[in-house]
């Protein structure tokens, strides 16, 4: 059975969006780690299915793809483990950061974009532009992922973060890549 291979952007052709995110309340964002939450801006072919997606991230062998699902519309960030969410099918405007944050970004995503969202990025949907918005959700291997909401109580997890390790390849595209660069 021969394998799908990705149609990947070239490193050198790709955009990327980097943002700094601010503490804001009980949501730590980018403030611990300071690793910025990137957008990888149509990393994939558009045209590339989920299960092309999947079948690339495992080949890359940094992340294990786990779910395909919309983004919750309820602002959560994870406390142990970063993830990256490739756009598998639609558009959509999402919140990074907390609703009430007035540092927070709020990009729109296509199909073929990859977010990588450190460990503490509070995220959620604001819109589902075009209706079938659907993403790759992933996580470094050997990793699941926790769900905090900026709620007392999750003080103990949150510093945690400051512990995790960040990605020693890019989950795009291997031994070279922006994660490699910050």
């Amino acid at each position: 059975m021969a394998t799908v291979k990705a149609a990947l952007t070239p490193l050198k052709d790709l955009r990327v969006t980097s943002y700094q995110i601010p503490a804001f309340d009980r949501l730590p964002n980018t403030s611990i780690q300071k690793k910025p939450l990137m957008i990888y801006h149509a990393a994939f072919h558009p045209s590339t299915s989920a299960s092309t997606i999947e079948a690339h991230l495992t080949t890359v062998g940094v992340v294990d793809p786990q779910w395909r699902y919309t983004m919750y519309s309820t602002s959560h960030f994870h406390s142990n483990t970063h993830e990256v969410l490739s756009i598998a099918s639609g558009k959509a405007k999402l919140c990074f950061g907390g609703e009430d944050n007035p540092k927070r970004a709020e990009p729109t995503v296509e199909q073929g974009d990859v977010i990588i969202v450190p460990a503490g990025v509070a995220h959620r949907l604001v819109e589902d532009i075009d209706g079938g918005f659907t993403m790759v959700g992933s996580y470094p291997k050997g990793r699941s992922w926790d769900m905090c909401y900026g709620k007392e109580g999750e003080e103990e997890k949150v510093k945690g973060i400051e512990r995790l390790g960040w990605f020693d390849r890019d989950p795009i595209y291997g031994h070279e890549g922006p994660t490699l660069d910050v």
